[in-house]
């Protein structure tokens, strides 16, 4: 009121100070897609499934660590038990998680001893 009195225009700078907000039903699918929640909650599943998906002695000696370009990276107890992941069993565990979670998810995986 006393800037109308004296004959001043503030609307520039109250729109300029004015908060702006929007609906969190539009903001939202845009920061779960930055976030890449629907992949991470893949990698996590991957996690919690394994002990179904491999057979259990498998699963005794060898757990998926992490996901990376469609690298799943799993470490191995020791290196006896890696070489016979990886000479006998890798096609096998790898066919089960690509039809489990898709190929694009899983393309390939990589065993270390850890």
């Amino acid at each position: 009121m006393l800037a109308l009195w004296r004959g001043i225009d503030l609307t520039a700078q109250e729109t300029a100070f004015r908060p702006t907000s929007r609906a969190v039903g539009k903001v939202l699918p845009r920061v779960l897609k930055d976030l890449r929640i629907d992949r991470r909650q893949s990698e996590a599943e991957i996690g919690r499934v394994w002990n179904h998906l491999v057979d259990p002695t498998i699963a005794k000696h060898a757990q998926p660590t992490g996901l990376h370009k469609g690298t799943l990276f799993v470490t191995v107890d020791n290196s006896a038990w890696l070489s016979e992941i990886v000479r006998y069993r890798s096609k096998e565990i790898l066919q089960r998680l690509q039809h489990s979670f898709g190929r694009d998810l899983v393309a390939r995986i990589s065993f270390r001893v850890g």
